[in-house]
């Protein structure tokens, strides 16, 4: 069994996926718009170049997530989950974080907690909440 996050967002599914891509390294392995798909004459044209699934692959992890179309299901953000990036070091940290807050809002700077060599957590610019979380340090041992 694997567990897979699952994104929803109001029109910026596209512009997340490739900007996660080039983040977090990833292939974008599917990028399908509604009006490519056999839901295409159920949505309202204005509506069909809008994502109805996308998925990213981080090695033998998947990342996916489409778009809402607001007459069928109104948006309503991302609420009460994270997405959690365990990383291996410090630099890798570094680098995602300021990769990923960029633009976003920050509630808790990365730093050094009791439980980690570096943990933060933030709202990216397209509303999604992260988490990074360095346990350990293995370029230090």
């Amino acid at each position: 069994m694997k567990i897979n996050s699952y994104l929803s967002f109001d029109g910026q599914c596209e512009a997340a996926f490739r900007f996660y891509a080039e983040c977090l390294d990833g292939k974008l392995d599917t990028l399908m718009r509604y009006g490519e798909s056999p839901m295409a004459k159920d949505v309202p044209t204005q509506f069909h170049e809008r994502i109805i699934h996308a998925s990213l692959k981080l090695d033998e992890q998947v990342l996916m997530g489409s778009d809402s179309i607001p007459l069928q299901c109104p948006y309503e953000g991302i609420k009460g989950c994270s997405v959690c990036l365990q990383v291996d070091n410090v630099p890798q940290a570094e680098r995602l974080y300021a990769a990923l807050s960029a633009g976003g809002a920050v509630q808790m700077e990365l730093q050094a907690t009791f439980w980690a060599a570096r943990f933060a957590m933030f709202t990216d610019r397209f509303g999604v909440p992260w988490m990074i979380d360095c346990e350990v340090d293995s370029q230090m041992g």
